[in-house]
């Protein structure tokens, strides 16, 4: 081999040599970035995971829980103090049932007077026979017959327009009737306001001659609008007795919502009804 040959030949190896370097290095760079990618990778991963325990958490101390010194509105309703004395008269076991309704020439288009014995105090109501003869007519049978004595008001209202206390259900589960109904809606007021005193039918909604002997005692004004059988039959006022129902009413309703059992439980234990001297 010639000088030069062997000179080319060196070279070649060199070059070779050199190539094979290049490679080793650039084969451990490509594994370096891809050992950084990875691990980049990973810390994003933990970095997000991070994140997203303190945003949980963040969110957790955020939620409107109640704490240790709030309320629900339920517990609020259910710890008030009852405004009204114990009940001690007791509900019927088996209330009276009446075969038929009675006929509205009862009330004679006179007005009457319904005097309520509460376990809380003491009620008057003034009957309007002529503007409701049906409904009057009923209620004096009711009364005069015991038909309430001993029966729960089981139903209180306290929203802002609508403030009805609920009576005349023996079984106090606003189910319970004289085992008749009737009909029509009488005296139903054209403005769909009851104004604070008033006095009317409890009936089904839609139901026009589902009335029985649930009636409620309204001790603020209130807005009833119609259903599709019209509004409520107004009987009478009260004349006295209004500020035992609000007594009762203070004492707030037992589920919080503005529409449950009253938490002062109140019962009428004797009705007796007279007719008004013109």
């Amino acid at each position: 081999m010639t000088p030069k040959n062997r000179e080319r030949a060196y070279e070649k190896r060199r070059y070779e040599e050199w190539q094979g370097r290049l490679s080793a290095k650039q084969v451990r760079a490509q594994q370096i970035r891809q050992r950084l990618a990875i691990g980049g990778g990973a810390l994003i991963v933990v970095l997000v995971m991070v994140m997203a325990f303190l945003l949980m958490n963040e969110a957790d101390d955020d939620e409107s829980t109640p704490s240790a010194g709030s309320t629900t509105p339920a517990a609020t309703a259910s710890a008030a103090a009852s405004t009204c004395p114990p009940v001690e008269v007791k509900a019927p076991e088996s209330p009276k049932q009446f075969d038929k309704v009675p006929d509205k020439s009862l009330a004679a288009g006179k007005s009457w007077t319904l005097e309520m014995k509460t376990t809380c105090g003491d009620i008057a109501v003034e009957l309007d026979g002529k503007a409701a003869p049906q409904a009057v007519s009923s209620m004096i049978q009711l009364a005069r017959d015991g038909f309430y004595d001993g029966s729960p008001c089981h139903r209180l209202t306290t929203a802002e327009r609508f403030k009805v206390l609920q009576c005349g259900d023996p079984t106090g589960t606003g189910t319970g009737s004289p085992g008749y109904s009737y009909g029509p809606i009488e005296n139903a007021p054209e403005d769909q306001v009851y104004t604070e005193g008033t006095v009317a039918m409890a009936r089904a909604g839609g139901d026009g001659e589902s009335m029985g002997s649930q009636f409620f005692l309204v001790y603020g004004d209130t807005d009833i609008p119609d259903d599709a059988a019209g509004g409520y039959t107004v009987l009478g006022r009260i004349t006295e007795g209004l500020d035992v129902v609000k007594k009762i009413a203070e004492g707030g309703e037992d589920t919080g919502s503005g529409d449950g059992k009253p938490v002062s439980a109140v019962s009428i234990e004797t009705t007796g009804v007279a007719e008004l001297a013109e």
